[in-house]
């Protein structure tokens, strides 16, 4: 039997007893993992249906894939810059890919006895109690007084010179 999961973005088909290396994992050396995002799964050439297969695997190492070169060039200004990059990454060993156990979507818990309010005794709300105004300090005759203050006139843009006529330039 034959499956195809996701992890770490990528998809991978799978049997039982393949080595896969995928991107980290959580997990060390000897743990079993289950692969839980199973897209589609089949033996030969009939599919089964995906939501009811599981896919466990061991895992052998974490480890470093091969080393990526980053070269960064600007002709014709003098700048090089090289980096490398090595990414984390899991090796597996497929052990199962079959009818599995998944566990049984989780049900709402029942509400208590005690929580839900009798049937016989009215549900009584309490009023919202408002908060108290803020109080606004009496404004003094001083500053009910003065006039507001008043702006300048706006300034007028300056007149633009008139070209002189062909006739006067002469």
């Amino acid at each position: 039997m034959f499956a195809i999961v996701r992890t770490g973005g990528k998809q991978y088909r799978v049997a039982a007893g393949d080595k896969i290396a995928v991107e980290k994992l959580a997990g060390e050396a000897g743990q079993t993992v289950t692969l839980g995002d199973v897209l589609l799964a089949g033996e030969g050439d009939t599919v089964a249906d995906a939501s009811k297969v599981s896919v466990s695997a061991e895992i052998i190492a974490q480890a470093k894939s091969e080393k990526v070169v980053v070269f960064k060039k600007r002709r014709r200004h003098n700048y090089r810059r090289k980096a490398g990059h090595r990414q984390q990454m899991t090796l597996l060993r497929i052990t199962d890919v079959g009818e599995g156990k998944k566990a049984p979507a989780k049900k709402a818990a029942a509400p208590k006895a005690e929580a839900a309010p009798k049937a016989d005794a009215p549900a009584k709300k309490a009023p919202a109690k408002k908060a108290p105004a803020k109080k606004v300090a009496p404004k003094t005759e001083a500053a009910a007084k003065k006039p507001a203050a008043k702006k300048a006139p706006a300034k007028k843009a300056p007149a633009k010179k008139a070209a002189p006529k062909a006739d006067e330039a002469k």
